[in-house]
């Protein structure tokens, strides 16, 4: 092995980081003992010991106790959502809303300057902020303020990234959607996984995971992905009084499905809480491509957010901002909202009626864009059986966090009238 050099904690850090970068040092390697290379260095061990930290923080190095300490595997982006390409199977996977229920924004333009911004100008359109206002005006304690990011998980990232650091614990739904885990997982943030039952997160392991030394939560309030369950009125008030006895603890609430949501939302965000945030996206409603979330939060992480939406843009495109404004105060767009809305619960009523019908076990009915099957064998196997007479379904384990989900994920946004059915006799076929 190359030679490591320095005297400082700083200096022998940066070294072993220059021979990764130079590939001296490749992923899996073992670096030396600190006793052993505090005597090479003539320094003392916690010297070592804090160069070690420092690339273990900065997520270079992984700490593996007696085992030592290793150069860590670069992180990678993970799963993703999206459609499979030239696949012949029959998508089920996708995880996407039905493209035919989006609207089109082009003749609500008409007449609407496309005008740029310039800098210094204000960061958010009256109009959507005006809507920003009343669509969380019931829900927020009082006091919040209004920000805009690109999506909601770009919020949940530059939420992150302006309140933690690299090593902090993050409590999170488990199972949790893709977006979520990957951007959390990028910035170096450790994910508790804190199990969930029909009415969301469970409230004694959220208390476990507070107990851990998380410092921040991240939880779906309806529509949860991949299993759809929404909080319960009496799950979100167990959850406030945990949240209660842990006042400076971050407060991410992804309700990324608002704008198509069946159930209501209820709040977990306690009177005590010093930190959170309540994100909004319209991209289930308007489309993926509408990269665009409302976020309500308290006065001092809106100060902290702005800090990280500063050194790059301070504002959400307002030529986005235009299209969506339109969109949102558009009568029929509305409309168009509401019977996708009626038209994701049909097709989520439909399929969990023909799985019934074939004695597929499945947990109540729930919201979203997905069905989520659980089984009692590998799902693995399942997807296969599956795969050979057509479909293509996502698997459960892609969403762990620590937990081993042995689930299918089924959405159902695009599939056509007689589907339901012969997915459900597929089904029992490959489960016999």
């Amino acid at each position: 092995m190359s030679k490591i050099t320095g005297t400082t904690a700083i200096e022998i850090a940066d070294c072993i980081r220059a021979l990764v970068q130079n590939g001296h040092y490749h992923p899996g390697d073992t670096l030396p003992p600190v006793r052993e290379l505090a005597e090479t260095l003539g320094v003392n061990r916690n010297t070592v010991a804090a160069a070690y930290q420092r690339l273990t923080k900065a997520g270079l190095a992984l700490a593996q106790g007696r085992h030592g300490t290793s150069i860590a595997t670069a992180p990678q982006a993970g799963e993703q959502e999206g459609l499979s390409g030239d696949t012949p199977l029959i998508d089920l996977a996708h995880g996407n809303p039905n493209l035919n229920w989006l609207p089109d924004a082009s003749p609500l333009l008409a007449g609407r300057p496309l005008r740029s911004a310039l800098y210094g100008e204000d960061t958010i359109l009256p109009e959507l902020r005006a809507a920003g206002l009343s669509w969380f005006a019931d829900d927020c304690p009082p006091g919040w303020e209004l920000e805009l990011t690109n999506g909601a998980v770009d919020g949940i990232e530059r939420l992150a990234a302006a309140q933690l650091v690299a090593g902090d614990k993050v409590a999170v739904e488990d199972p949790c959607f893709l977006g979520s885990i990957n951007a959390l997982r990028l910035s170096g943030m450790q994910t508790i996984g804190v199990p969930i039952d029909d009415e969301g997160m469970q409230p004694q392991a959220l208390q476990r995971a507070l107990e851990q030394g998380a410092r921040a939560v991240l939880l779906t309030p309806r529509a949860n992905n991949p299993t759809g369950c929404s909080l319960s009125r009496r799950r979100a008030e167990e959850l406030k009084r945990v949240l209660a006895g842990h006042p400076n603890v971050l407060i991410i609430v992804d309700d990324h499905f608002a704008l198509l949501a069946s159930e209501p939302y209820h709040s977990v965000i306690p009177s005590p809480a010093t930190r959170w945030a309540v994100l909004r996206s319209v991209s289930k409603g308007l489309g993926p491509d509408m990269r665009l979330a409302f976020v309500a939060c308290d006065a001092g992480t809106a100060a902290r957010l702005r800090t990280r939406l500063a050194p790059g843009m301070s504002w959400v495109s307002r030529i986005l901002q235009t299209v969506v404004a339109a969109c949102l105060g558009a009568p029929a767009v509305q409309q168009q909202i509401a019977a996708a809305r009626a038209g994701y619960a049909a097709r989520r009523a439909e399929l969990r009626s023909e799985l019934i019908a074939q004695g597929i076990r499945l947990p109540p009915p729930a919201d979203g864009l997905n069905v989520w099957i659980p089984l009692d064998r590998d799902a693995r196997d399942v997807a296969y059986a599956l795969a050979k007479k057509g479909w293509l379904v996502r698997l459960g384990s892609a969403y762990d966090v620590q937990a081993q989900s042995q689930a299918i994920r089924i959405t159902v946004s695009n599939m056509q009238d007689g589907q339901a059915r012969q997915f459900a006799l597929d089904l029992k076929s490959a489960l016999r």
